[in-house]
This record gives C-alpha cells, sequence and structure tokens, in this order.
C-alpha cells in the first residue's frame, strides 16, 4: 500500500502564545551564510539566506552595500559561487531538490527580466555535483551519475572536454592559481571513504602526479596556493589516526607534514598571500582558530566566541571572516581584523532567534570506548527525569556539535531533555572511531546509543518509560534500526528521510552512496547480501512495539521514497501505530514553511505517543 496513515499538523503547539511565537520566531529568523568573495574584485560577494522564506542565493556588492536575492525557486537554491573576475555568479540548478542537474550562471549585476540563466559550461551532461573549481581561463566541472565520476576541462570559454571519467566515484578537488594544474580526488581503489589524489596537467590531461596512502587511509586535496607559479597544495591525509595536514609541492614531488600541538582535528585554508594557513580545530564538538605560519612553524589562537565556527575564509589585507554559533546563541557572521577587533560583517534582515538553553557534555564509558555526548536540559525544568529525545545525527560522517538549532530549542520548548550522540562513525574523533563501523554499520552506532541511554537514566535524566528516538537521513536510518532491535528503549521513533529497506535503497539511490555503500559493508548487496539484510530496519520491523513516524521526500536521491514505502507497507500488517508525512522535495526542504510544518509535526506526536498532551 501506499496510502499510509497521514501525519496528524496541529494548528499549534502550546496554548501559551508567547511560547508559541517564541519557537516559531527561532525559525522564521532570517539566516546568512559566510559570503563567498571574487578574487579580482573583493567587493563583490555571494551567500545563501532564508530572508525569503526559502534558502536562496544573493548577491552583496560591498561598495556600494546593495543586496540582490539572485535565486527564486520554490523548492530553493544552496550551492552557488562567485567567478574569479566577479562577472557572473554561479549557481547549481536541479529540479525539485532533487540534486541532478547542470551549473548555470548569470551575470553579477543580473540578468534581463524575463530572461533564464544560461548553460555555465557547454558540452557538460546534467548530473549529481562532485566539485566545481572556476578560474580565469579554466573551468573544471565534476559529474556523478551512474556511469560514476566524469571531469570535464573548459579552456578559455571554448566547449568541455573529458579528462577523466571512471566507473568509481570521484571528483575535482582543487585547479592550481596558475591554471596549469587540477587535482581530482579518485577511488579506483574502490573505497570512496578514503580516497586518493591525481594532479592532471590542464594543458593536455595527462597525469603528472599521484598520492595515496594505502587502504583506509584518505587524502583530501583541499586547496593549491593562491600564489602565481605556486604549485603547493593543501592537503588534508590521516597518516596518524587522524585528520592532519600536509603540503605538497607538487612540482618539486616533495611533501611537509604540520604537525601540531593540537587535541582533536584539523582542516585549514590559505592565507592570501600563500605564506600562512588558517588552521580550524575541531576537538570534542567545539572548533578554535589559529594561523599557522608556514616558515617558522608558528601557531598562534585567534580570538573567537566559544562554539563551532561554521565557516572562515581570509581577505587580502588579513582579515578572518568567519561564522560562529553556540547552543545558546544564534549564528553571527563576523569578521575579525589584523589590529585584533572583531565586529559583526553581516547582519540578516528582522528580528535575531530567541536564544536557547547550552550543551554540556557527557563522557559514558563503556566496554566498546568513550562515546561522547551533547545534553540539554529545559531551563525551566522541574528536578527528577524528563522526557528525553535522543537526537541522532546523520552522515554518519558527521558530528553534532554545540551549534545553535532551533529544532534542538523547539524539544527544550515542549518539555524534552535533547541528548546528542557522537557514536562510532562520527567525525572529530579519530579515524578508527569513524571507521569502527565498516562492516556492520548501524548495529555498531546502536550500541553507543544504548550505552548512553542507560547513562541518561542510571544519571537521572531521562524517564526511562519517556524517551524517543530522532534522526534525519543516516540518523532515521538509525532510528528505525533502533525501534527494531531496541524495542524496550524506545516509547516512540521519529525518523526523518531514513534508509528503511537497504536492499531497495541500494538499487535506487544516486551511485556515490552506492560507492559509499561498498565501501561501508565491504562489498555491494551481491557480494555480502546477508549483511546488508542483518544492517536493514526492514528485517527487524516485526519487532517494532513503539509509534513511528516517518517524514520522506519524493525527489530524494539519497534515501528513495520506494524503499520507505516497502518498509511502512510491512508495519502496516502490525498493530503499530504510524504515521506518515511526505512532502514534494528532495532529501530535507529549504523551504522555512515546510521545515516549520515538519518540526511541528514531530514534536507533536512524541507528545501524543507519550501521552504528554
Amino acid at each position: 500500500m501506499t496510502n499510509h496513515p497521514g501525519a496528524e499538523v496541529p494548528d499549534h503547539l502550546f496554548t501559551d502564545a508567547a511560547a508559541e511565537a517564541r519557537w516559531r520566531a527561532r525559525f522564521h529568523a532570517a539566516r546568512v551564510s559566510l559570503p563567498d568573495w571574487a578574487w579580482q574584485a573583493p567587493d563583490r560577494t555571494v551567500y545563501a539566506s532564508n530572508a525569503s522564506g526559502v534558502w536562496e542565493i544573493y548577491a552583496w556588492d560591498r561598495a556600494t552595500d546593495t543586496h540582490r536575492q539572485v535565486t527564486d525557486r520554490p523548492n530553493g537554491t544552496l550551492h552557488a559561487t562567485v567567478s574569479p573576475d566577479g562577472e557572473h555568479i554561479w549557481w547549481f540548478d536541479d529540479t525539485d531538490g532533487d540534486e541532478f542537474g547542470s551549473w548555470v550562471r548569470e551575470p553579477y549585476g543580473g540578468r534581463p527580466a524575463g530572461a533564464a540563466a544560461e548553460p555555465a559550461v557547454a558540452g557538460t551532461k546534467p548530473g549529481y555535483p562532485a566539485g566545481l573549481e572556476i578560474g580565469d581561463e579554466v573551468v573544471a566541472v565534476g559529474v556523478a551519475d551512474d556511469d560514476g565520476t566524469t571531469v570535464y576541462l573548459a579552456r578559455g570559454g571554448a566547449e568541455a572536454e573529458v579528462v577523466y571519467r571512471n566507473e568509481n566515484d570521484g571528483g575535482v578537488a582543487a585547479l592550481s592559481f596558475d591554471e596549469t594544474l587540477l587535482a581530482i580526488a579518485h577511488s579506483e581503489h574502490g573505497d570512496n571513504r578514503h580516497p586518493a589524489l591525481r594532479v592532471l596537467s590542464v594543458a593536455d590531461g595527462t597525469a603528472v602526479a599521484e598520492k595515496w596512502d594505502g587502504p583506509g587511509k584518505g587524502l583530501d586535496g583541499i586547496a593549491f596556493s593562491p600564489v602565481e607559479g605556486d604549485q603547493r597544495l593543501l592537503v588534508l591525509h590521516e597518516r596518524h589516526g587522524r585528520e592532519e595536514l600536509l603540503i605538497w609541492d607538487v612540482a618539486a614531488d616533495t611533501e611537509t607534514e604540520i604537525a601540531l600541538d593540537l587535541p582533536g582535528e584539523v582542516t585549514a585554508g590559505w592565507y592570501t598571500d600563500g605564506a600562512a594557513l588558517l588552521i580550524a580545530h575541531t576537538h570534542e564538538a567545539r572548533n578554535t582558530l589559529h594561523r599557522y605560519e608556514i616558515s617558522t612553524g608558528t601557531l598562534s589562537t585567534l580570538d573567537t566566541p566559544p562554539g563551532v565556527i561554521g565557516a572562515a575564509h581570509t581577505r587580502k589585507d588579513g582579515t578572518v571572516e568567519y561564522s560562529t554559533s553556540n547552543a545558546a546563541h544564534p549564528t553571527a557572521v563576523r569578521a575579525l581584523f589584523t589590529d585584533g577587533t572583531d565586529r559583526v560583517l553581516l547582519t540578516p534582515p528582522g528580528d535575531p532567534a530567541p536564544p536557547s538553553a547550552p550543551l554540556v557534555d557527557a563522557f559514558v564509558e563503556y566496554a566498546n570506548g568513550r562515546v561522547h555526548a551533547l545534553v540539554a536540559r529545559p531551563t525551566d525544568a522541574p528536578d527528577g527525569p524528563l522526557p528525553t529525545v535522543f537526537s541522532l545525527h546523520g552522515g554518519p560522517h558527521a558530528a553534532d556539535e554545540d551549534r545553535f538549532s532551533a529544532y534542538r530549542a523547539l524539544w527544550l520548548d515542549a518539555g524534552f531533555a535533547v541528548v546528542h550522540v557522537n557514536y562510532r562513525g562520527s567525525t572529530g574523533y579519530g579515524s578508527a572511531w569513524r571507521d569502527a563501523i565498516e562492516g556492520r554499520p548501524g548495529l555498531t552506532e546502536l550500541e553507543d546509543v544504548a550505552a548512553v541511554h542507560t547513562w541518561a537514566v542510571e544519571s537521572g535524566l531521562a524517564d526511562p518509560a519517556k524517551c524517543v528516538v530522532n534522526g534525519a537521513s543516516w540518523g532515521g536510518y538509525l532510528t528505525l534500526l533502533a525501534l527494531g532491535t531496541q524495542p524496550k528503549l524506545w516509547a516512540a521513533g521519529v525518523a526523518g528521510v531514513p534508509v528503511a529497506d537497504y536492499l531497495a535503497a541500494y538499487e535506487d539511490e544516486m551511485e556515490p552512496l552506492r560507492a559509499f555503500d561498498r565501501a561501508l559493508f565491504g562489498g555491494s548487496p551481491t557480494e555480502v547480501h546477508d549483511r546488508y539484510v542483518e544492517c536493514s530496519p526492514l528485517t527487524y520491523v516485526d519487532q517494532v512495539q513503539a509509534p513511528v513516524l516517518v517524514l520522506a521526500g519524493e525527489n530524494d536521491p539519497r534515501c528513495p521514497i520506494r524503499q520507505i514505502d516497502n518498509y511502512l507497507d510491512r508495519l502496516a500488517t502490525r498493530d503499530i501505530p504510524y504515521e506518515m508525512y511526505r512532502y514534494d522535495a528532495g532529501h530535507g526542504s529549504l523551504v522555512v514553511a515546510e521545515t516549520i510544518k515538519q518540526s511541528l509535526i514531530e514534536v507533536h506526536f512524541a507528545l501524543k505517543s507519550l501521552n504528554l498532551r
């Protein structure tokens, strides 16, 4: 069947008008991303914002302090950049959030009334984006589809030529500043979770250099030095069990590992003179920024607010621009100047989001290691155990961090404690922790979730009869798997855009994710069929005891709709309350009103399932 019980959509969540207005205000509050700037025209920048009620692309001319909405599409636009000369804005044109499309471009000042954006590069085919590099004379475009990876080069405005094609996952990594070298990531060794690097000559597309650290050790080409004639490539490696940095001089074929006395993991970008790196350091779900002098090895810490750095880059005058937030305070886009002063760079229109409660750390030791969790309690919560939502992040190669979330704040306003679990598979805790799920995904992470659940109950935080498991994407997958394999732990489950039937999901999902699954499971369903079955929520649907809510996008290429219907068809044969909400977009929504509706549905369902309303 496909006519599953529809989710109930109440008019409001709270009887108190002020409380109702407060949670909605957090979602409606306009937000902006860190503006991307044009190298040769630094005043010309582009950013994404939800100011119109939908995430779209905006142009900000700093010289005149004027802002212009560039895109206006029903399901929003998120991916865009500005050409080095500042003359064109490029944005990715997909269909209703399906992520399949092509790059288009338009003049920075806007296109004529009624005119459409033009194809950015002639000769490329539509597909899923797999990297983009724009130079003055050279453009590199990566495209992923069911045939694998294709990399195109367009030189001097001519039609694009294929310089790389392979059935395995890969994409464009970096273009040298002099536009003579192109670095690509590839997984010809069969593991796109740990890619290798190849450098091609732009002149003829031939390979001039290779770097691979062997099985289980990935390389990420971040960027070439932004200096003419400098062919040093900044690379992220994991040779010592965590993500660290090296500089690869491709011309000289030498490399220098950068050893930093910092716990956790790092990534970086170049200062514009090529003499220093802007280091972003991640440790226990929080970030700091640092300047690293390449010639002396000197590391200095930049003065930024506590919490999470969403993005950061430098300007030609040495200014560091960055976005930052923490659980209590919404995102701000700021500028740190060379004299040490710091101010807000870009303020969204309208009122800011109301603040929320802070997150505190919990470290749970058990047989499989130390699990880091982030915990928030409602500010007005009574003493004693609370209804608790265990919010499981997607990815799985991601992590929950001390960042602001209107979604988390809503659960807190509704009286729930919130627990985020950075289970095995999460990034930021070393390669071994991230890769520990290989060969047994899903079930491995849920062992960590169960350990944190035990801690939450024993510590007096969580009411064991009122624990909700929820998440989206990989978190939605874990939610459905938890309901079937840990039925006694959960009073309700809320799964957004989940993997529900892994065999069908593999058949229908985008090829880059099939490659990811092969690396994660150790082969395709044909090769390790029983492993996919063992780790699929559909296998355990008959053990589900708690009410289930599933939310899914009709155009989702990551967790396609058919496999969700397969799961719900089986659930429908059980005497278990369940609801389904389908929406006309892809893997999530960029429309604020839709996000509010889904959040309202989720929290209302949990309150109803726990008899709290």
